[in-house]
């Protein structure tokens, strides 16, 4: 009876880690639900944008769009235990990335996973994007491009709820 202690122990310990990810990647899906609406605030630069978020697919996927210089889309799902985001760059490639949500619940950051249409000819990729929830009617995205000569650029959006 000794012996099936430890590989019990083992696999309740798998169990829970598993079942703390698969709610951790669902409560930032929820949270991300939560922005549906029409948003508008200013870019780094100082310039107008407006991002709509709108869930879809029988509340399977959300959908963002950011509107103004170049409009853009991201799509959120689920893919088993990982939050996913799938971003169509005006560039003309669609990275891929994963998201986390922050102990605090605030922020959801998604890192890079890999890309289709990642070309030599093109400038080069979204690499990470973090969205912070500010409070219900206010929120933050920041972006970050990889250059292809390695660089990195930022961008920040605050928007506030419009809808």
């Amino acid at each position: 009876m000794k012996l099936l202690r430890i590989p019990f122990a083992v696999f309740i310990a798998l169990f829970t880690t598993v079942a703390f990810a698969q709610s951790d990647s669902h409560a930032a899906f929820e949270k991300l639900k939560s922005l549906e609406g029409t948003w508008a605030g200013k870019g780094s630069e100082g310039q107008s944008l407006t991002v709509v978020f709108r869930v879809t697919s029988a509340g399977s996927a959300i959908m963002s769009e950011i509107q103004g210089r170049e409009n853009m889309i991201s799509m959120f799902h689920l893919d088993g235990d990982r939050l996913m985001m799938t971003h169509y760059c005006a560039t003309g490639n669609q990275p891929r990335m994963v998201g986390t949500m922050s102990p605090d619940g605030k922020t959801v950051s998604f890192n890079f996973l890999d890309a289709t249409n990642v070309l030599s000819t093109q400038p080069g990729h979204m690499e990470h994007v973090v969205v912070t929830m500010l409070d219900p009617n206010h929120h933050t995205e920041e972006w970050s491009f990889l250059a292809k000569d390695g660089s990195t650029h930022h961008e920040m959006f605050d928007v506030q709820r419009q809808k």
